[in-house]
């Protein structure tokens, strides 16, 4: 694929250029200027996002809308002032198998992306390729808080709140909106706060899915500022989001995080993590896991030893990584049901990466 990196090398100059041209030309400030860098990464990185998935899915990218933000911004217009309450705009984007006919029932993967701040993009085309051989239809929220959408959206941010709402409504759109997604066989996939996203749709929403897999997820979110760096709280301090810390808040927080809801399981749900995790670290996973069996539920989990790529252990491109989401996916086939699920850890090399 040298081909990809040099159209993205190309872009990533292009947008580059255009950046500094709007710098000089336009009064902004340094945090203006980042919002329209991240817009302009945005752009670049969904146009290669099209490209690298054109030859094996349909893709298109669907306007929603989600619950008014939790924090109403006053402005200095009466007029606007007045409709504070009304909903929120996100975008989603759609992947269709190109083995998809209409008249049949095909099985629908809700796959929310992570990091406070993220957005969707291209590190996540071999999952999506994987997914789409299968035989899943995929739909991925950019929700509430993802960068690539300028400052008033990213400042919409609520981490374990209305986000949640957000994917749900992306589910929703699916199954009400195109005939031949299966309203019986939708599932779940995330890592990190992707993982934090499928675990507080399954518990809060569980008539609404079938299935969740739930990797290196954030669990509890009190317990995880207490272990990472005070730059880390000040996202949550932010007037436009939490406005406070735990011990400030400690029911908000409360509200927030995957282990308050352990009881509700009522899906299958599968958990992963692994022991030199430096994001999410596995203590605070494990807080999820115990919840989950002190609440008598039944569900799969699988503690790795420290592993190559930490964090990101399950989603790296080596050997090693795509076998583990071979066990994923064999999770995820006993509950949806895909047309096309791999049989070996060959097939999924092949469809992710062409050769194997």
């Amino acid at each position: 694929m040298q081909h990809v990196s040099q159209i993205r090398n190309r872009m990533q100059r292009a947008g580059m250029l255009i950046f500094l041209v709007l710098s000089a030309v336009l009064p902004l400030s340094a945090q203006d200027m980042k919002f329209e860098y991240q817009s302009l990464d945005k752009g670049n990185e969904e146009i290669l996002l099209f490209m690298r998935m054109q030859d094996v899915a349909y893709v298109d990218k669907v306007r929603l809308t989600g619950e008014p933000l939790r924090v109403p911004r006053p402005s200095n217009a009466p007029f606007k002032d007045t409709l504070r309450d009304n909903r929120l705009e996100f975008y989603s984007y759609v992947f269709f198998p190109r083995s998809v006919r209409q008249g049949r029932k095909y099985p629908l993967v809700v796959f929310p992306h992570g990091g406070i701040h993220g957005t969707f993009e291209t590190g996540y085309v071999h999952v999506l390729r994987e997914l789409v051989a299968q035989g899943y239809i995929v739909v991925t929220p950019d929700y509430r808080g993802s960068t690539g959408y300028g400052r008033s959206f990213y400042e919409a941010i609520d981490y374990g709140g209305l986000e949640n709402e957000d994917v749900l409504v992306a589910r929703d759109y699916m199954v009400e909106n195109y005939s031949v997604v299966d309203p019986d066989r939708v599932g779940l996939l995330g890592w990190s706060h992707g993982g934090m996203i499928s675990l507080m749709n399954i518990l809060q929403w569980p008539d609404k899915y079938a299935c969740a897999y739930a990797g290196v997820p954030v669990s509890d979110v009190t317990y995880r500022l207490s272990y990472q760096s005070p730059g880390y709280g000040k996202e949550f301090q932010a007037s436009y989001h939490v406005g406070a810390l735990p011990e400030e808040a400690p029911e908000e927080y409360a509200r927030r995080s995957p282990v308050s809801y352990a009881s509700r399981l009522e899906k299958p749900l599968m958990i992963t993590t692994c022991l030199n995790d430096d994001d999410v670290s596995w203590t605070e996973v494990k807080r999820m896991i115990d919840a989950l069996q002190a609440a008598g539920k039944e569900f799969e989990y699988k503690i790795y030893p420290a592993m190559r790529g930490a964090h990101l252990f399950e989603r790296t491109d080596e050997k090693e990584a795509t076998d583990i989401r071979f066990k994923s996916y064999r999770f995820l086939a006993k509950y949806l049901k895909p047309a096309h699920p791999f049989k070996n850890e060959k097939e999924l090399r092949k469809a992710g990466y062409k050769y194997y």
